[in-house]
């Protein structure tokens, strides 16, 4: 039984379980407002070919319009509940590029082919349309269940109910920084993130949603707070969660994990 994961930048994998491809949060912009991606080369055409695409809430960098109109025709969408109604362009796109849009909230599940299935669960974040708002929609993780079990957790910060609500899991990807020097409320530096991993007791885990993107003009301010998180979240998962196997992968890595 294993799970192979392709980390593309920021919360952007590819998750290919039981012969299906599920891409999080698809984001291939070099630029992204005052943001600039300042590490890993723009992922490749193939980064985009998924058979379930999972958005885990609507901010802009992870619900991101031209990004999700390179997808081909007949990939699945899954989005909040209320996503396409926050964000009209959504629907757009979807019509143009021949989307299957479904909406869900936490604790639905979806089947996406017999023995693989996608299940829906809170995230504690920010759920607006950003900077537009009141438009809103729940944010979400989502448990990708095949051959392995799979948590991706979006955007969250840590709350008490994470592990009881998603359950057993072999593999948790899991944001560790941003993409700014401070990290407000609703987020997983290093340190949270670790103990959000001693919680769900995973076989192994994959450190997302940082490294990739720094606003213009800041490249010299707490550099470290940009290219260190990921590593030092393996270390601090070595002390709260010493056996599960952590993996920091390059961008456009590939890594199997068990």
């Amino acid at each position: 039984m294993s799970v192979e994961i392709t980390w593309w930048g920021h919360a952007t994998c590819t998750v290919e379980d039981s012969g299906v491809r599920f891409l999080t949060d698809p984001l291939f912009a070099g630029r992204l407002g005052h943001l600039r991606r300042r590490r890993g080369a723009l992922p490749p055409p193939e980064a985009a070919e998924a058979d379930v695409a999972l958005v885990s809430h609507l901010h802009a960098d992870h619900l991101h319009l031209p990004s999700l109109a390179r997808l081909a025709p007949g990939t699945r969408l899954l989005v909040p509940r209320g996503a396409p109604r926050a964000v009209p362009g959504l629907a757009r796109i979807a019509g143009v590029r021949g989307l299957t849009v479904t909406e869900v909230a936490p604790g639905e599940e979806v089947a996406v082919r017999e023995g693989v299935r996608v299940r829906a669960v809170s995230a504690r974040h920010d759920g607006r349309r950003l900077p537009f708002g009141p438009q809103r929609a729940p944010a979400l993780g989502y448990v990708v269940q095949g051959e392995a079990v799979t948590y991706f957790a979006g955007d969250t910060g840590l709350f008490d109910t994470m592990a009881e609500e998603v359950g057993p899991v072999d593999v948790a990807l899991l944001p560790v920084g941003g993409w700014g020097p401070y990290l407000g409320p609703g987020h997983l530096d290093a340190g949270r993130a670790a103990r959000a991993l001693a919680a769900l007791a995973p076989a192994a885990a994959v450190p997302v949603h940082y490294g990739t993107y720094w606003p213009i003009g800041m490249d010299a301010v707490r550099p470290h707070e940009f290219h260190a998180p990921g590593e030092e979240f393996a270390r601090r998962a070595g002390r709260l969660a010493p056996k599960v196997t952590v993996r920091v992968p390059d961008h456009g890595e590939r890594v199997r994990l068990p």
